[in-house]
């Protein structure tokens, strides 16, 4: 074992004083599970611009209440040093451990001067990005790993405009962070006393009632029936969703929602769902089988956190599940369309989406008239076109913005993906289309034979531990160095290194938006012949790089069969 990793353990063993930490620690020796004890110290859980994320457990590659009191620090640091008197709301999901790290990360400011208000139980992430703007508040943090497995949790920091916060503050916020002894170099303090003295304060009821409140107003009355028979299945996968998902629908006059029972509560082991995602079938599952008794119109199933959300729509004796580029395309033109049905000029309006999501809103933004942005992948640059748009007073422009992993928000309330919101507007939708006889499986066809099939695709190559971080390094280096001249037989005819600031891609509107460089970006963009076109980003949460594949065509089956060569092009050769 490195002698680096050695003095880690060691230190640790000797300052360990939460007693199941010191049991993990121990285990790991008496086994002598090198292996183990490499992965759990060989780097420090870096703080990015999502924060922190990892597997929970003993180590500095951990989510344990040290790393997140030693964040915590960092993060009071920045604060007391850019605020007067600085503020900050804590939230926290359904993940194990999660109440644990909130009143650690609430200890460390509150002994910092930092005035903390947390609230009392589980919401979902848009909840947090509210709260920041309704409070006033300094910074934001919710303890959440989304969509992870069980064995992970996390801590996302955001900043006042209740966006994650920039790259420039999370280099200080690090810096800090790597200054700071992880045992001793923290200042904190017990949290009833933090309590007791006023320091730490629990969130009211009223901010959630506030946060209902701004999601109805972009609510389309009239849209689903009245006479309770449009019936929806809803999954929380035992995270935050129910309170707010429920209620938001009761209030838009959606009373007929049956909860799947095995995931109604909150439960951080995910015990029927070990990958509590609602983009892959597996997280559905339960749902579905409830969808075969209750013969419902829609199903919903929201994420841990409550910011994403993934659907089935029952179509020919099945159900069929859309993806998250469907979907975000399906409110989009639907959204268009409402405008210009109520006589507004859909010229003026705004739509936001990534580079990695699919092409067909630039079709979209063609044909509606509407201004298209594309943005880096990452909510917070949705968010950020929003504060663009409400700082020059133009707020009502914002239509929605939509990333292709299942992320959409409508209303200018928060500034992150929002489920709660998004499946009000679903089931609305869902009901404009049902009552012209169609579903939004067959809404969504139509959309494909207008335009054409805008079909994508994504590959995930893992590359654990510290060999595949240099692994996923030289790949992208590689990529640069010597790119490509053809993927899967396609010519490569335009690239793009998003890391030397490229301009930000605009389609439609009246052009009269001044240009935008997007922030430098660890991503290359390969446009292939025939409009297709291929993109390489390592996740920045996980230990993977993600390629993105997407196929246009006038038939499904040739797309399909586009995106079946890139992804084993992705496999085999890009990054193998």
């Amino acid at each position: 074992m490195d002698t680096a990793i050695q003095e880690k353990v060691e230190l640790w063993r000797e300052n360990l004083d939460e007693p199941e930490l010191i049991a993990e620690l121990e285990d790991l020796l008496a086994k002598d599970d090198e292996d183990s004890i490499v992965d759990a110290f060989y780097r420090d859980l870096a703080f990015g611009t999502a924060g922190l994320r990892g597997v929970i457990g003993v180590g500095t590659n951990r989510m344990n209440v040290y790393t997140v009191s030693q964040a915590s620090q960092g993060l009071a640091s920045y604060l007391t040093a850019h605020f007067e008197d600085p503020t900050c709301a804590i939230v926290r999901d359904s993940r194990n451990k999660g109440e644990e790290f909130v009143k650690a990360a609430a200890s460390v400011l509150a002994a910092n001067g930092v005035h903390v208000h947390v609230m009392p139980r589980i919401e979902p992430v848009p909840v947090l990005s509210f709260t920041v703007r309704h409070l006033g508040t300094s910074a934001g943090i919710v303890v959440t790993a989304s969509h992870n497995p069980a064995p992970y949790n996390g801590y996302k920091v955001y900043g006042p405009d209740g966006c994650q916060i920039a790259n420039e503050a999370a280099d200080e916020i690090q810096a800090t962070i790597n200054a700071t002894d992880i045992f001793h170099g923290v200042k904190t303090m017990d949290f009833d006393e933090a309590v007791e003295q006023g320091l730490v304060e629990y969130i009211p009821d009223d901010v959630i009632t506030a946060y209902l409140d701004a999601i109805q107003t972009v609510s389309v009355p009239g849209c689903v029936a009245t006479d309770g028979s449009f019936k929806v299945v809803y999954t929380p996968l035992n995270g935050s969703g129910l309170e707010c998902v429920t209620a938001i629908l009761k209030r838009v006059g959606i009373d007929n929602v049956t909860i799947v029972p095995e995931q109604r509560e909150p439960n951080g082991d995910f015990p029927t769902c070990p990958y509590p995602n609602p983009e892959i079938r597996e997280a559905l599952q339960k749902g579905l089988e409830l969808c075969d008794e209750v013969k419902p119109d829609l199903l919903l199933a929201t994420d841990p956190d409550a910011d994403r959300v993934g659907i089935a729509v029952p179509h020919d004796g099945d159900y069929k599940l859309l993806s998250g580029n469907e979907v975000g395309c399906l409110l989009m033109d639907w959204l268009a369309k409402l405008k210009k049905e109520a006589g507004e000029d859909v010229r003026d309006k705004v739509c936001v989406t990534t580079i990695v999501s699919s092409t067909m809103p630039d079709a979209l933004a063609e044909d509606w008239g509407f201004e298209l942005r594309r943005v880096l992948t990452g909510f917070k640059y949705i968010g950020g076109q929003i504060d663009l748009l409400t700082e020059a007073g133009q707020g009502d422009r914002y239509l929605i913005g939509f990333e292709e992993s299942y992320g959409y928000l409508a209303g200018t309330h928060a500034r992150d993906k929002d489920a709660v919101v998004t499946s009000m507007l679903i089931c609305e939708m869902a009901g404009y289309y049902a009552k012209q006889g169609k579903d939004l499986y067959e809404a969504m066809d139509e959309l494909y034979q207008k335009y054409g099939y805008y079909l994508n695709g994504v590959v995930n190559v893992n590359f654990a531990g510290a060999a595949g971080a240099q692994k996923m390094a030289d790949i992208m280096g590689g990529l640069r160095a010597e790119q490509p001249k053809e993927i899967a037989g396609y010519k490569v005819v335009g690239y793009t290194d998003y890391d030397a600031g490229a301009p930000m891609p605009i389609t439609g509107g009246l052009g009269d938006t001044k240009p935008q460089v997007l922030p430098a970006a660890n991503v290359l963009e390969f446009n292939l012949e025939g409009g297709h076109k291929f993109i390489v980003r390592p996740s920045g949460t996980e230990p993977k790089i993600k390629a993105y594949l997407f196929a246009t065509e006038k038939t499904r089956e040739e797309a399909e069969a586009i995106i079946d060569k890139l992804a084993i092009a992705a496999k085999e050769d890009v990054l193998a």
